[in-house]
């Protein structure tokens, strides 16, 4: 009796263990499989950029809004870093990153300030499933594609096109004076000396971040060397000390001299402003500068202000793409790729560029959403010959950027041709 009692109380307690061990080994399974299908989907997601003024907010807030209405469950959060051209954002960004703590996605722009930093790190996850499963392998402009593409990968989703290479102009200063938007250096030289006797300045610049005057010091040498040796550049195929970019800083040197006096202390946003109230008669920048106007200061497009391709650069488009990818390490890896998939769409490419200013990268947006500008530049960007912007690190490494910023710097105070060359020259080093 006493045998048969201890018997069932040993294959209970084995049936126990059993249970238990067979309720661990499920949970443990239900675990895996949760990591294996996307990570933590009530993580959210961070988007990362430095949009936190001008149209530029007003459309990152646009498309946030429209992933919002289409994914309720999914909790997402605005992080973007003020700083001009993203100064500030991309060392937080690169202190993260090195950090092992990515954000769900941040905005980079396609070309070398992608494939260079983070792609070539092994950072970065392929979306070319993505890109299949999406059915975006059509939608985008090959150039475009080959701009977010290593090694044959595809590694990012571009959210617009943007021109560099724009020249804003007040429209009621320039008719009151008699003159016309100029196409060529001698045009502009010309109604610069005109506008200067009349005790107005002509080129409204705000360099407080270095990149602007080198934004201003690209569209020169692309005015000057045309796409093809303007790409050269970047190769090694063309030297910095070669004749024709000697001829374009010595160009570069002579428009510093009709900017405002107070250029070190504005922004971009200063120098458009200038430009908007009549104080200064153009100014050269990227078509965020359009998304401004508009949008901030309330100005309308062919009346308040036109626009021209800077001197020198008809047929040819600076282009510069913003595009947000999926690092490796993320804790929702699928509710980024939902992100991903509504910024691709026509309807998010739609909400978010008519306020940034620039145009949708998808080749099947809907042009009515646009203004005379965006008609105009989608037009534009069909035939003309694409050139990457070096200012905005499409064109090369953000080492090489950092220096030429540098150099810049130096070059606006002190204007000396031939130490800017040499320090070009000894900074090419590091497109090697």
């Amino acid at each position: 009796m006493k045998k048969t009692v201890l018997l069932s109380l040993f294959l209970v307690f084995t049936l126990i263990v059993s249970a238990c061990s067979s309720k661990s080994s499920t949970d443990e399974t239900s675990e895996g499989n949760k990591e294996g299908s996307g990570g933590d989907a009530s993580a959210p997601l961070d988007i990362f950029s430095w949009w936190t003024g001008a149209g530029e907010e007003d459309g990152l807030k646009a498309l946030i809004q429209l992933f919002e209405e289409k994914h309720p469950d999914i909790p997402i959060e605005n992080a973007a870093v003020a700083g001009g051209a993203g100064t500030n954002a991309k060392a937080v960004l690169a202190s993260r990153m090195q950090g092992d703590d990515p954000p769900a996605t941040f905005q980079v722009h396609g070309g070398a300030e992608l494939n260079e930093a983070w792609v070539a790190a092994g950072k970065m996850e392929s979306l070319n499933d993505f890109y299949e499963a999406e059915g975006l392998n059509d939608k985008f402009p090959q150039e475009l594609i080959d701009m977010v593409s290593k090694d044959g990968n595809i590694y990012s989703v571009p959210v617009n096109i943007h021109r560099s290479n724009v020249l804003w102009y007040n429209k009621k200063v320039l008719e009151e004076n008699g003159l016309e938007a100029p196409t060529s250096f001698d045009e502009f030289f010309e109604v610069a000396d005109a506008l200067k006797a009349k005790g107005i300045t002509p080129l409204a610049l705000g360099d407080k971040e270095p990149w602007a005057a080198t934004h201003l010091y690209e569209t020169v040498l692309l005015g000057v060397l045309g796409a093809e040796d303007y790409g050269k550049l970047w190769t090694g195929e063309l030297a910095f000390d070669d004749a024709k970019v000697v001829e374009a800083a010595e160009i570069f040197k002579k428009m510093l001299s009709y900017v405002n006096e107070d250029h070190a202390s504005r922004n971009w946003q200063d120098a458009s402003q200038l430009v908007a109230n009549g104080e200064a008669a153009m100014n050269v920048m990227g078509d965020w500068a359009k998304g401004y106007l508009v949008n901030d200061l309330k100005l309308a497009v062919n009346e308040d202000f036109g626009y021209v391709p800077t001197p020198g650069t008809d047929g040819q488009f600076m282009v510069i793409t913003d595009t947000f990818g999926l690092p490796k390490g993320v804790k929702n890896p699928e509710g980024v790729k939902q992100f991903l998939s509504v910024l691709a769409s026509v309807e998010g490419q739609d909400a978010f560029n008519p306020l940034k200013g620039s145009i949708p990268a998808r080749i099947d947006a809907d042009i009515e959403k646009y203004d005379q500008y965006g008609k105009d530049t989608i037009e534009d960007f069909k035939s003309a010959t694409l050139a990457p912007s070096l200012a905005h690190g499409s064109a090369a490494s953000e080492g090489f950027v950092t220096k030429v910023n540098q150099n810049i710097n130096i070059f606006v105070t002190q204007q000396d041709v031939g130490q800017f060359t040499d320090s070009l020259v000894a900074a090419a080093a590091e497109l090697k």
